[in-house]
């Protein structure tokens, strides 16, 4: 890999003021990119651009709606003057049943997580197809399967992910590369807001043992985009510790040497 193998790329970024989105700024910018950062947060934007001057530009947005989705197209555009690498970042969780999740709230997730991924690829697929380029959407494994109490965020993921396989089929040969990256637990500011006994949950569910770190997601996400993954397209690739890799069923194995040390110690 080039240290500087996104040299004259254009790139935009949603979600970019913190956690996934921020490491792919920085990664971007850092190997040659020029980024246009998009996010609600001002303040974090201005710190970002702020670090890497020209390399990154800002666009403050809310994606809950269509129009700064397309509009932040449109700034790249303009910016730009063309766009090779969309990377759909943002998104926001909840958490309730269905018979216990507000509509409100279930429309303002589903507005965010997928409303806004395909407003903005809408918006950008006639550039990707001009640059050759190529989209990757972060969903999740929470869209691959069920958790409990993740109603909404659950099904707005799955629906990134069967959007990505969509886009993919229908504009590969008009040379547009399209995949999603599904990661598990990330050891973001938003996880950390987690109470410590769901945060030491979530970490024994993980085989490796640990949350990621969002550099190392980010780095699965720009590999994606990279031109290494020339041959790559409709593809989930899933970045989370051997989490699915696992049936569910308790460690039986554990359990049972637990109990023989238990049993020598008495």
């Amino acid at each position: 890999m080039s240290k500087r193998e996104f040299e004259g790329k254009r790139v935009l970024v949603t979600g970019a003021a913190s956690g996934i989105g921020r490491s792919c700024v920085e990664l971007l910018a850092a190997r040659g990119a020029r980024v246009l950062a998009v996010d609600l947060d001002k303040a974090g934007l201005d710190a970002l651009s702020g670090e890497f001057g020209d390399a990154v530009e800002s666009f403050v947005a809310d994606l809950s709606e269509r129009e700064p989705a397309e509009a932040m197209v449109s700034e790249a555009i303009e910016r730009f003057r063309g766009l090779d690498i969309l990377i759909n970042c943002a998104g926001i969780g909840s958490f309730g049943r269905v018979t216990e999740t507000d509509p409100a709230v279930w429309r303002q997730v589903h507005a965010i997580d997928l409303d806004a991924v395909f407003f903005a690829c809408r918006k950008a697929m006639p550039h990707l197809v001009e640059s050759k380029g190529n989209v990757v959407n972060v969903a999740s494994i929470s869209g691959l399967g069920g958790d409990y109490g993740f109603t909404a965020y659950n099904s707005a993921k799955a629906g990134v992910i069967n959007l990505t396989r969509n886009m993919a089929v229908d504009f590969a040969r008009e040379g547009v590369r399209v995949n999603a990256i599904c990661p598990g637990y990330v050891l973001t500011a938003l996880t950390a807001q987690m109470p410590p006994p769901i945060a030491e949950a979530f970490a024994a569910g993980v085989p490796i043992g640990r949350g990621a770190q969002p550099d190392e997601i980010a780095e699965a996400i720009l590999f994606l985009a990279s031109d290494r993954a020339s041959f790559i397209t409709g593809h989930v690739l899933v970045a989370d510790g051997g989490c699915t890799a696992a049936t569910g069923q308790p460690n039986g194995m554990e359990i049972m040497m637990q109990a023989q040390t238990g049993g020598e110690g008495a």
